[in-house]
């Protein structure tokens, strides 16, 4: 279909076009001018980002894509609805009984269907880049409108606060019940504790493993050192029980047998002199000889008596050894078991260091949640609040009709074109030729017609077209 065609179309079907404009755009001022007026109220809440007073830290969740759209969930849900009616005590209105009476036919519950009414005419919108959300409210009355649109936002304000202090209400209780026992649990390691105190003489100053430990170090250097003196008297009473007595630095050092051993050596040379002199049977020379075998006896005897001495220091150093080994056996002994005391002591000590960090921390949790138990701050709070509306929001009288002549437009050219295609007629020698296949001759015009030249092929208005069949063209 060319544009000369279709403006053709529209100018045969203009009365049916003109009707069909006019119509929708009567119908839609009449049925603007008809409708109730509507009124929006709107308000706005924003949420708070600062980090939580009680916990110190800020929401993670606050930064989730999601955040925002659950908070429009709670907004619109039926519990903050519910409590929109019982805040303002809708379900007590005789008015809204009766209406629901006659609309809702009595089913279910007043307070269901004034739910479902209220959720219809509420619209939540969050902002794109921002934690504003903006509640509007659709009503006849203005402030009837403004008043839901901040029912709704105070509403969900004290949501937000019971889901967060509702929650906090049930771990207080849980974390009260879990602190008693933890008290408990504390209590009892704490008893067993003093009780194993008081039966092995533990004070909490307790010093005795160091006292002890330091008096088996001290047995230990002794049972050291007499290890090595008894060894070394060992040695000398060998010595002095063998043929090398005389050698002992006991019996060298000795003054008696060194001034014995001094004397018999003169003797001995005086003996030497008077044998030489006088003969071994002189009675001088038998004389000198007693008196060396005098001297050779005492210094036998003493020198017994000193190596004797050293036997009687063996004596005394092995048993000092052996008693020292047995104060060291004994010693040990005691600080071994000291020390299991004063382990099992410790596992006690532990037991109870940990049932107190048990008990701080569940202690901690249920200040923490009390606390928030008690919170009266909601993380939402109120931006914006809805003022009664001067102008309706609805309907609008200048969009409709707006929309209206667009649509009307729309709707006549097709009832033009759907007449055409009911009826479809020639107007043009086009449609002459598309309709019966014919070439065309000419065109007759309407009697008193003005003609009009636009060119060879032109009509003139209202001329009629005659078309005749093409000859036959032999072979």
């Amino acid at each position: 279909m060319t544009l000369q065609q279709f403006l053709s179309i529209l100018r045969a079907r203009k009365w049916a076009a003109l009707g069909t404009f006019s119509l929708v755009v009567a119908t839609t001022v009449v049925v603007s001018l008809l409708l109730p007026k509507q009124y929006l109220g709107e308000a706005s809440v924003v949420i708070d980002v600062k980090p939580d007073p009680v916990a110190m830290m800020a929401n993670p969740g606050i930064a989730l894509p999601s955040f925002m759209a659950t908070q429009v969930d709670i907004l619109a849900s039926e519990r903050v609805a519910r409590r929109v009616i019982r805040d303002l005590k809708l379900a007590e209105s005789p008015q809204i009984r009766q209406q629901w009476q006659e609309d809702g036919e009595g089913k279910g519950t007043v307070e269901q269907w004034l739910t479902g009414l209220l959720q219809k005419q509420l619209d939540v919108k969050p902002s794109r880049d921002s934690n504003v959300i903006a509640i509007a409210y659709k009503a006849p009355d203005p402030r009837f409108a403004a008043g839901l649109a901040n029912a709704f936002a105070q509403a969900y304000i004290a949501t937000t606060l019971e889901l967060r202090v509702d929650p906090a209400q049930s771990f207080r209780k849980f974390f009260d019940v879990q602190t008693k026992d933890a008290r408990e649990a504390l209590e009892k390691a704490q008893r067993r504790l003093s009780a194993y105190q008081q039966d092995k003489g533990i004070i909490a100053t307790d010093e005795r493993l160091d006292v002890e430990n330091s008096r088996l170090n001290e047995l230990s250097s002794q049972l050291t050192q007499l290890q090595a003196i008894a060894a070394e008297s060992a040695s000398r009473q060998g010595q002095a029980q063998g043929a090398s007595a005389d050698r002992l630095q006991e019996v060298l050092n000795n003054p008696v047998i060194a001034n014995l051993k001094a004397e018999m050596a003169r003797n001995e040379a005086r003996l030497q002199e008077l044998s030489a002199r006088y003969g071994d049977r002189h009675p001088a020379v038998i004389e000198a000889k007693a008196n060396i075998a005098e001297l050779r006896s005492r210094i036998d005897n003493e020198t017994r008596r000193v190596t004797g001495s050293v036997g009687v220091t063996d004596t005394i150093n092995r048993q000092r050894l052996a008693q020292v080994n047995r104060e060291l056996s004994s010693q040990r002994a005691r600080v071994l078991e000291m020390k299991a005391v004063r382990d099992e002591g410790a596992v006690l000590q532990r037991e109870v260091e940990n049932a107190q960090r048990v008990f701080d921390g569940v202690a901690a949790r249920l200040n923490q949640t009390a606390m928030e138990a008690q919170a009266n701050q909601s993380y939402a709070n109120m931006l914006t609040v809805a003022q009664p509306p001067i102008e309706p929001a609805s309907p609008k009288l200048l969009l409709n009709t707006a929309l209206a002549v667009f649509l009307g437009v729309l709707l006549a050219i097709g009832v033009a074109l759907l007449l055409e295609l009911t009826d479809p007629r020639v107007r043009s020698p086009e449609d002459a030729v598309a309709a019966l296949g014919l070439p065309v001759l000419g065109t007759l015009p309407k009697p008193g017609a003005r003609r009009f030249v636009a060119g060879n092929r032109a009509l003139p208005p209202g001329a009629r077209v005659v078309a005749l069949p093409a000859p036959i063209r032999e072979a």
